[in-house]
């Protein structure tokens, strides 16, 4: 096996694992809505997650588990990365708002929270801003 083959392979299972981890989030209130269906389906082809390893995930969600970076400065990069992804596919304000408000939880941001932490990042996502401006609008949105 070469060097570049290794990578490849972690790369897949990489994707596969956090596409797992957010079909997990997704399932967390029993139930997948039709546009959460929609953005699990998109999703996983960017992932490139193949129709066998979709249908083992979708039937074997609880397989993967959530880990939410330690670090604050990492949960908001994924944070950033979700809300760009939630944002871009353009779902109704009020379903992007719940599919993010779970990934938030996911991620180990506080319940009472969410509401104020996704409203922020979905808003300066849709203002075009990058990582470090996301990050420092986040951490200083209550000023």
């Amino acid at each position: 096996m070469s060097i570049s083959d290794l990578y490849d392979n972690e790369f897949r299972k990489r994707n596969k694992d956090h596409f797992g981890a957010i079909v997990r989030v997704a399932m967390s209130d029993g139930v997948i809505s039709e546009e959460e269906k929609e953005f699990l389906n998109r999703l996983a082809d960017r992932l490139n997650i193949s129709e066998h390893d979709y249908k083992r995930i979708m039937k074997d969600y609880e397989s993967h588990p959530v880990n939410p970076p330690v670090s604050y400065d990492h949960r908001l990069e994924r944070l950033f990365d979700l809300a760009r992804m939630v944002a871009a596919d353009k779902i109704h304000q009020e379903e992007e708002k719940k599919i993010l408000r779970k990934f938030c939880v996911a991620l180990g941001f506080h319940a009472i929270n969410v509401k104020y932490i996704t409203d922020k990042a979905l808003e300066l996502v849709s203002q075009g801003h990058d990582l470090d401006e996301f990050i420092d609008g986040i951490k200083n949105m209550n000023q």
